[in-house]
């Protein structure tokens, strides 16, 4: 019996990516080229990589997935959020935590939600993955950079029509007081936001794949947090079932330790790295 095998692509938006500008819209207020809001250097060329993957492993590929940053402009991890201390803008890039609110470095603008991004700043301290980062406004609802990589959308899209099957679409991070960076599970959860709890359907739906192949963006981050809590939390275990494709990922940019240090870890709990061409030559054998 041959081996049912699922894609899984984390977040292949164009924010995410760092396009030539003749992959770039013009604003049509401004004419200037709408530029992706945070790039990571190589994801372009990973997602070439990634559909030609799926182009030639179509016939092979049970079921595709694919996972959306999907933010409202506002939210605790944007810069619309926060002031420093004097009532200044908080630069993107710019990492807060709990104790520089208490001492009045940062403070979020609305003063009535002071109370509520420390429990939330202190909860995800405990956790000890993640700090607080400030990134640019990015992957907004509806705008251009929240849309998939041409060439993915292209690819799968082609394999939606040959099979008669549906890719599958997750959306994530549109709750505004907490980061979203698994597929699985907000960083913290919020217990009045099903959303953001573990999300019992697609683990189930994932745990169905003899093997389960993932790419997209950014090792460091979002794909590190989905492939951790896959491995935590599939339901049949076996991680040894995850196939990760490392030319069709790359890290944020002076995270590339933290994307090192989280392959290894897989590697060393079972799961297989390769790159997509010699996965490609192995599924069609």
């Amino acid at each position: 019996m041959r081996s049912l095998t699922q894609l899984l692509i984390i977040d292949p938006q164009n924010d995410f990516c760092d396009l030539p500008v003749g992959w770039c819209p013009a604003d049509p207020l401004t004419g200037e080229p709408i530029a992706p809001a945070l790039p990571v250097a190589g994801a372009h060329a990973d997602m070439g990589r990634l559909a030609a993957f799926i182009r030639g492993a179509a016939g092979a590929l049970d079921d595709i997935t694919v996972t959306l940053d999907s933010h409202n402009r506002l939210h605790i991890a944007h810069p619309t959020f926060w002031q420093t201390g004097e009532g200044g803008p908080v630069a993107p890039f710019t990492q807060i935590t709990a104790r520089q609110v208490r001492a009045g470095a940062f403070r979020p603008r609305d003063p009535a939600a002071e109370e509520r991004a420390l429990v939330y700043l202190e909860a995800l301290e405990a956790r000890g993955r993640y700090t607080l980062m400030v990134w640019p406004v990015h992957c907004e609802i509806g705008t251009w950079g929240h849309g998939v990589h041409a060439d993915v959308r292209a690819a799968y899209n082609t394999w939606e029509v040959d099979r008669l099957k549906v890719v599958r679409k997750v959306a994530k991070g549109s709750n505004l007081w907490t980061e979203h960076y698994s597929a699985l599970q907000a960083e913290v959860p919020d217990r009045t936001d099903p959303h953001t709890q573990l999300n019992q359907a697609l683990l189930a739906a994932l745990d169905t794949a003899d093997v389960l192949v993932v790419a997209g963006e950014a090792g460091s981050h979002c794909v590190k947090a989905t492939v951790e809590d896959l491995a935590d939390n599939l339901p049949g275990g076996r991680p040894e079932r995850l196939v990760l494709l490392t030319d069709c990922m790359s890290a944020v940019t002076g995270f590339s330790a933290q994307q090192d240090t989280f392959l290894r870890g897989m590697a060393e709990r079972g799961a297989r790295l390769t790159t997509s061409i010699d996965l490609l030559r192995e599924l069609n054998r």
